[in-house]
């Protein structure tokens, strides 16, 4: 079956996720779909600090339910831990869970409740871990700093892609001939952390530049001054001395739009 891409959570929307599965990279969080959700309980429970867990995690549930597409190709597990238990909430009649800002339901977080009508405010939260299991490619092995990644080096295996930050690299040809970045040890997922591209030349190297504008193309040499993989920015002096800054391209070619 063909495989999916890497992704990793930003704050894309389920319909914009479904668009990123097609393409090399992707990026999927349910806070979009969560953040979209009007569910309030109307009545809080009579022991709040002991069963707020229990109506977070069907809440959490009932979200990712209406909001995940079939083609989403991750089983989501949602972990609600505890309140304090010595916390004394008063009664409250309309209690809203809210995504504090810059959290991320994606791995370990938290996620807020609030009293919107009780005789007393309050806002509490909870601790959260959302996992996502889907395929990944997994070491079979130890690669060095710098070796080049070959398809004898993992198998494929199913993993929590929420158990890094970093992307899971869920496709071959994402990986396949890149060089590792550090250490890599058998039994970790390939993630994007763990992977450069292979560099195409070296600081000194004497590189083609294409200088694009409105209708023409000049093409010119110049001497690198860094090192070049495809799709970095690289700094090249030109013959005559200047500096520019070029995008390496598929080829080792730099080119410079003006």
């Amino acid at each position: 079956m063909p495989h999916p891409p890497f992704f990793f959570p930003t704050s894309r929307s389920f319909a914009g996720l479904c668009q990123a599965l097609a393409k090399p990279v992707g990026a999927w969080m349910v806070w979009a779909a969560l953040g979209s959700a009007s569910t309030v309980w109307a009545q809080a429970p009579a022991n709040p600090a002991g069963e707020m867990g229990a109506l977070t995690q069907r809440w959490l549930t009932d979200a990712l339910a209406r909001s995940q597409p079939q083609s989403l190709p991750l089983r989501m597990e949602v972990s609600v831990g505890n309140l304090d238990p010595r916390l004394k909430l008063a009664p409250c009649a309309r209690v809203e869970p809210y995504l504090p800002p810059g959290a991320r339901l994606w791995g370990r977080t938290r996620l807020g409740l609030r009293c919107l009508d009780g005789v007393a405010a309050w806002n509490v939260f909870l601790p959260v871990t959302i996992k996502a299991f889907g395929p990944a490619w997994v070491l079979t092995s130890n690669v060095a700093p710098g070796a080049v990644l070959t398809e004898a080096d993992a198998t494929q295996s199913e993993v929590d892609w929420a158990d890094d930050q970093a992307a899971v690299l869920a496709r071959p040809d994402l990986w396949i001939g890149q060089t590792a970045s550090r250490q890599l040890l058998a039994g970790q997922a390939l993630r994007q952390s763990m992977i450069r591209p292979l560099a195409l030349f070296r600081a000194g190297a004497q590189v083609r530049v294409v200088a694009q504008g409105p209708g023409y193309a000049i093409t010119s040499a110049g001497q690198a001054l860094t090192t070049g993989a495809p799709g970095q920015t690289v700094r090249v002096r030109m013959d005559n001395g200047r500096l520019i800054n070029g995008v390496v391209n598929e080829n080792g070619t730099i080119e410079v739009s003006l």
